[in-house]
């Protein structure tokens, strides 16, 4: 090889790799296969020791919400998806939570008691499925960026095709609740009257460094190949995934929840959320002994009776 060559062949050489580091880093971190159905007999819970002394109770409520009269709904996404939802009515006119699951989760895996929470309530239940995941379609999760647009979809569906008059409460565990947070700060109807946030994190970004940290992997190197990856192979920058910045603009009154034992999303990031957020109404409820996403599984009573005394007033 002659000598000019040598430095586009290098310059070639070293954007192939790039590329190859981001395409790796997309599909590990936002890309979603095909989605097999589930059997009848198969009951998806959370990975991990942590759930183990819930994991019964959470295949008892799978069982009974399988059993439960509801319908099922769909709306289409912005972008042309057909997105999934499961709703469960236990008074006509009661007010509705809609429910947004966690990272590569389900309504069903992670949202498994929230109907039974809802009713006790005295709420209506919408279980939604993230684009990506379940019954939903689309194969590029996007942390809250593009998620949070389909909120306004289930906002509108539920005015427009169960209860016009219906008073709403936004709640997320997790990614979803990082997805409510975003909703929150973009323009909704007057009949979002709340946003419930459990253990979600403070940022895309943030989680991902997080993470990758766990993992003993270079957290500050890897990120730029990650957001690479988004934006090339998904269209989307993760860097808009900002709660943080969302809070700063919301409204709405929030209670955030948070385990102290949360060792995926650290409880901080809620504290950093709280602290962030400008709302006149806003309560910060750490559960303690709770890990990721465990916090009603804990402490239901108490996750209960601070939720009726914080929504109580707009409903």
């Amino acid at each position: 090889m002659q000598d000019w060559m040598i430095v586009p062949a290098v310059l070639l050489a070293m954007a192939a790799l790039v590329l190859a580091v981001a395409l790796v880093c997309f599909l590990k971190v936002f890309y979603s296969p095909r989605r097999k159905p589930l059997r009848a007999d198969e009951y998806p819970t959370p990975q991990g020791a942590i759930y183990d002394p819930h994991r019964e109770q959470m295949v008892e409520w799978i069982k009974q919400t399988r059993a439960m009269p509801h319908t099922e709904y769909t709306v289409t996404s912005y972008d042309g998806l057909q997105l999934h939802a499961t709703y469960y009515e236990q008074t006509k006119g009661a007010p509705i939570e809609i429910l947004f699951h966690g990272y590569r989760g389900t309504g069903e895996r992670d949202l498994n008691g929230g109907v039974f929470r809802c009713f006790d309530l005295g709420r209506n239940a919408l279980i939604v499925d993230h684009r990506a995941a379940a019954k939903s379609e689309g194969h590029v999760i996007t942390f809250g960026v593009r998620e949070s647009r389909d909120v306004r979809q289930w906002v509108n569906f539920v005015l427009q095709n169960i209860n016009p008059n219906a008073k709403i409460i936004l709640t997320g565990i997790s990614m979803g609740a990082s997805t409510v947070m975003l909703a929150a700060s973009k323009e909704l109807p007057p009949s979002v009257v709340g946003i419930l946030a459990d253990c979600g994190y403070s940022s895309a970004r943030a989680i991902i460094g997080k993470v990758a940290a766990q993992m003993r992997l270079p957290a500050k190197l890897l990120y730029p190949f990650v957001r690479l990856g988004a934006r090339l192979f998904g269209g989307f920058d993760p860097d808009e995934a900002d709660c943080v910045e969302s809070m700063k603009h919301c409204r709405l009154p929030v209670i955030f929840y948070h385990g102290d034992r949360d060792d995926f999303v650290p409880c901080a990031m809620s504290e950093e959320l709280y602290a962030a957020c400008t709302s006149a109404h806003k309560q910060l409820v750490i559960t303690p002994g709770a890990g990721h996403g465990l916090c009603f599984s804990t402490d239901p009573d108490g996750y209960k009776k601070e939720l009726k005394a914080f929504f109580d007033p707009y409903l």
